[in-house]
């Protein structure tokens, strides 16, 4: 009667007294010993750590049938079993505090302490603080937890210590059944942290992550051993501390077999002298994903910041004025921006103006309605006359790759004053109206070879038209296959575009203004202004 009282508060049942007993006698905490008789219901891990050890203790002090009296400290088991027998439940039995406040000292070996000490309202407070702190915006937030590799080695030992005892009693129990430590860190320390932040969601899946980084100096040398029996599965990696990271460690643990671990590695494992240490608490909100189009109206404007051997040469560029007023107000510590294709510094785009998107890196407040973006975009606007946006929305991540799919097959539009050395009449250019579908091929031109590999590319001008003006300028109208060189169309760039304007007029021609009039992408949608 009296064991099923326990097996109602704790959900263990006869079966699990000698797995209970085997765990305590090496010190594990009592949420260990949950983990390893597999208890996957929250409520038990979320009780206070002592509480949790006493009833572990009565539990197994229950049981006549094994010799747990050194372990529980109950010096009249005998009798007990006596009053039992004769139909009598046993007095609770309750220990003093000087009986198990050492015991509590003792930091587990298995969890080094994670779910002992740092399951508490002391760090729950310390993640509300840094969220606070930083003034995120958020609905709900997901809590991560990394761990150090070595926890993984040491439950690995303690697995192994009570694998022998559960073969013994014929139980079926597999490594995989027992409970994460990151699973219960997690059922204990959610409920604890929506409270110290005021009843704020913590779920299991959010755009919100706060991670809580645990590492423990003293048992890093718990991991070594596997590099000399597992050399292949640890091989250094850039921005990795070490090579003995968690993956690392799982995969030659997974390969290991029992004899070559017993030979390396205590067990059960040994018992440390302090607890895992907790890192600053990391707040990541995922990115979210602006686009829109733009104009530039300026001929001394680089689409990007312009730095030459570490010098920068332009004010600003086109990047930097759209993203000034966007990382303001989403209050985002980084951005990534992209556009379909770009215009040279001297050359304006015009029209519907060209596709843009920008990542935004771990915004803070990452929620605006449209009218809120219509605000960004006019503030955007009435900062600079050197260009313009509109049609600026949020987008999902999946919509961003629609402005680069088929990005070569897609159609732009130019016109260009071009420079005669030959005297031209009106005459003399009208047959270039009647050109259609003309293929160049262009090899990498001299101005871009420093950051593109040489190769010839064919390009297709779908049709051109031209305008006279004077006797030496004339403009030219082109609609040609994106990624085409208009430049070096023009002036023929020493023979490497083929056929070249200087060719098609039988004299030598150069570009003095261009202008990009449209980019035939139909994204992102059009907003009404």
């Amino acid at each position: 009667m009296y064991g099923s009282v326990f097996a109602v508060m704790l959900p263990l049942k006869e079966k699990d007294k000698a797995l209970v007993e085997k765990l305590l006698s090496f010190g594990c905490c009592p949420r260990c010993v949950l983990r390893f008789c597999c208890v996957n219901v929250q409520a038990p891990y979320k009780r206070p750590t002592q509480e949790l050890l006493q009833e572990l203790k009565e539990f197994i002090g229950d049981d006549d049938k094994t010799s747990t009296g050194e372990a529980s400290g109950d010096k009249s088991q005998s009798g007990a079993a006596a009053e039992q027998e004769a139909g009598e439940a046993p007095p609770p039995k309750r220990f003093k505090p000087d009986e198990t406040e050492p015991e509590e000292r003792l930091v587990c070996p298995v969890c080094l302490g994670i779910l002992q000490e740092h399951c508490d309202q002391t760090l729950a407070s310390k993640v509300a603080e840094a969220i606070k702190t930083e003034n995120y915006v958020f609905d709900s937030l997901v809590l991560s937890v990394s761990l150090p590799a070595q926890l993984c080695v040491r439950e690995h030992s303690c697995w192994l210590h009570v694998k022998t005892e559960v073969r013994a009693k014929s139980l079926v129990l597999g490594k995989d059944d027992v409970i994460l430590v990151k699973e219960a860190f997690k059922w204990v320390m959610q409920s604890l942290v929506s409270k110290a932040l005021g009843g704020a969601a913590v779920v299991s899946k959010s755009a919100f992550e706060v991670g809580v980084e645990f590492i423990h100096p003293e048992t890093d040398k718990d991991c070594h051993f596997l590099a000399t029996t597992c050399p292949d599965c640890f091989k250094p990696t850039k921005n990795k501390e070490s090579v003995f990271t968690r993956m690392a460690v799982v995969k030659a643990l997974e390969k290991i077999t029992d004899e070559q671990f017993l030979k390396h590695y205590p067990c059960p494992p040994p018992r440390p002298s302090s607890c895992c240490v907790s890192r600053d608490v990391q707040c990541l909100h995922t990115s979210v994903f602006i686009a829109g189009r733009y104009n530039k109206f300026c001929r001394s404007l680089p689409q990007t910041p312009w730095l030459i051997n570490g010098e920068r040469r332009m004010e600003s560029s086109v990047e930097e004025l759209i993203a000034g007023p966007i990382l303001q107000t989403f209050r985002a510590t980084g951005f990534n921006f992209s556009s379909s294709g770009r215009e040279d510094v001297d050359v304006r785009t015009l029209g519907n103006g060209r596709p843009f998107a920008m990542e935004l890196i771990n915004p803070h407040k990452p929620r605006f309605n449209r009218d809120q973006v219509k605000t960004i975009q006019q503030t955007i606007n009435e900062s600079s006359d050197k260009i313009r946006v509109r049609d600026l929305q949020i987008v999902s991540r999946e919509a961003m790759s629609r402005m680069k799919e088929g990005e070569e097959d897609k159609t732009k539009t130019y016109r260009a004053l071009v420079w005669t050395q030959k005297h031209i009449e009106k005459d003399d250019i009208g047959f270039l109206n009647d050109i259609k579908e003309l293929t160049l091929d262009q090899k990498t031109p001299l101005r871009v070879l420093h950051r593109r590999a040489l190769a010839v590319r064919p390009r297709v001008i779908h049709s051109m038209s031209s305008e006279y003006k004077d006797s030496h300028h004339f403009y030219l109208g082109l609609k040609t296959q994106a990624g085409t060189y208009i430049k070096e169309f023009v002036h023929g760039d020493f023979g490497r575009t083929k056929p070249n304007m200087c060719q098609l007029l039988q004299t030598d021609t150069d570009i003095l203004e261009l202008d990009v009039e449209s980019v035939d992408v139909d994204w992102p949608p059009p907003i009404p202004e």
